[in-house]
């Protein structure tokens, strides 16, 4: 889904050999595709994937914070130019205490450029603001930054698709782009959509490059275009984001939800089930067909059997701070959380059967999680094989596939 609808077919150029001219990022021929909403700034306009009616309906700012990260946003045109730039100030969180006030906090990220849909260029993203913090969900403290410049060159000659990828975990902001030749509108893209709501897991901070996220790599393994509105630590059922998907065009649905309910004991068990059938129900108002996936928590050995909340050590580890025994009045766990998805589903099942359930142990066993560098954080190397078991089975047929 594009951000704008492209007024204008065509940006031509004419002038000096190699010279560089704008390109209209806004009402011209390029396509900002997986955003829903394009937030004006002083600097240009800011990709958010999520309306921009959503910004009244919560006050944590982490909730805007994965927002404006533009995990699975691309421009998408096509040109003759055999040079780009792209001109962009990002905003890199930064927790207190930190010995410097500034520089690198952590990886900007990278951007990436496609061309006829295959790889054609990696760019680190510039440093630009930084905004300091006292935790996760506190406050940010901008330190203001300026607008940097990625070049990508030596393209080939000739009319081309360019999809120039924005870094997932990133906020940034689009100032300019240029180009030395022609800038036309995309071609129709006759894939079809793949909407997807998750946590972290799917959100992908970690990931070596934005084309390199796991619903990413899924959607290409199974030839659909993927929407992502994953938001890491914020997949709690909430009430715009069912009708955020409701609204939004898909031919598939997926939604992994459960651990992070679990990290910030969001639910008990009386409300968590209400909460499940008012999720669905509001994306089935605006899509009462079309297929959709439910999919619990992946393996998490420390909290399988505790509840939560939870904490993240100094080693990075994640360790459940509930009592077990909490779990007999209602308390969630991991394994409660299963228990309860897979029996809503199956409820539902007989009045809808273009559900599907998906234990998310299939995705990521305790095996696999065993080998996690940090808490929530599985490696690069699990990719290929959480985007794999997404693939259609006999039993599931209509999981993300061009079929």
């Amino acid at each position: 889904m594009a951000a704008q609808v492209a007024r204008s077919r065509r940006a031509s150029w004419s002038g000096v050999p190699g010279a560089l001219r704008a390109v209209p990022l806004v009402g011209g021929p390029v396509e900002i595709r997986a955003a829903l909403d394009l937030e004006t700034t002083q600097a240009g306009v800011m990709p958010r994937r999520l309306p921009a009616w959503t910004k009244e309906q919560y006050q944590d700012p982490s909730v805007y914070g994965v927002t404006v990260m533009p995990s699975g946003v691309r421009l998408v045109f096509r040109t003759d130019a055999r040079a780009l730039e792209l001109e962009v100030l990002t905003s890199t969180g930064q927790f207190d205490p930190h010995p410097h006030p500034h520089p690198h906090p952590r990886p900007t990220g990278m951007l990436e450029l496609l061309v006829d849909g295959a790889l054609a260029g990696r760019q680190q993203a510039p440093v630009g603001n930084v905004l300091r913090m006292a935790g996760p969900r506190a406050v940010q403290r901008l330190i203001p930054g300026e607008p940097g410049t990625v070049r990508f060159a030596g393209l080939p000659a000739g009319v081309k698709g360019v999809e120039l990828w924005l870094p997932q975990q990133t906020p940034t902001e689009l100032v300019a782009l240029r180009a030395d030749g022609d800038v036309l509108a995309p071609l129709p893209d006759g894939r079809r959509r793949w909407v997807h709501h998750g946590s972290s897991i799917s959100h992908c901070i970690e990931a070596d490059g934005p084309t390199g996220t796991r619903p990413v790599v899924a959607a290409a393994l199974g030839g659909v275009e993927v929407i992502n509105l994953s938001q890491a630590g914020n997949a709690l059922l909430d009430p715009y984001v069912a009708r955020t998907i409701r609204d939004t065009p898909a031919d598939l649905i997926s939604l992994k939800v459960g651990i992070n309910i679990v990290s910030l004991s969001a639910f008990r068990l009386r409300t968590f089930g209400p909460a499940v059938h008012g999720f669905l129900d509001t994306i089935r108002d605006g899509h009462p067909d079309t297929p959709l996936l439910l999919i619990s928590p992946v393996s998490c050995p420390a909290l399988e059997e505790a509840p939560g909340p939870t904490a993240t050590g100094p080693d990075g580890r994640l360790a459940a701070l509930g009592d077990p025994a909490d779990v007999a009045g209602g308390a969630l766990s991991p394994a409660v959380v299963r228990a309860e998805m897979a029996r809503i589903a199956a409820a539902r099942q007989a009045s809808d059967p273009h559900l599907h359930y998906l234990d998310g142990r299939e995705l990521l066993g305790p095996d696999e999680r065993m080998t996690w560098p940090t808490a929530y954080t599985p490696p690069p190397s699990h990719t290929v094989e959480w985007a794999s078991a997404l693939q259609p089975t006999p039993s599931r047929p209509t999981v993300p596939s061009a079929e």
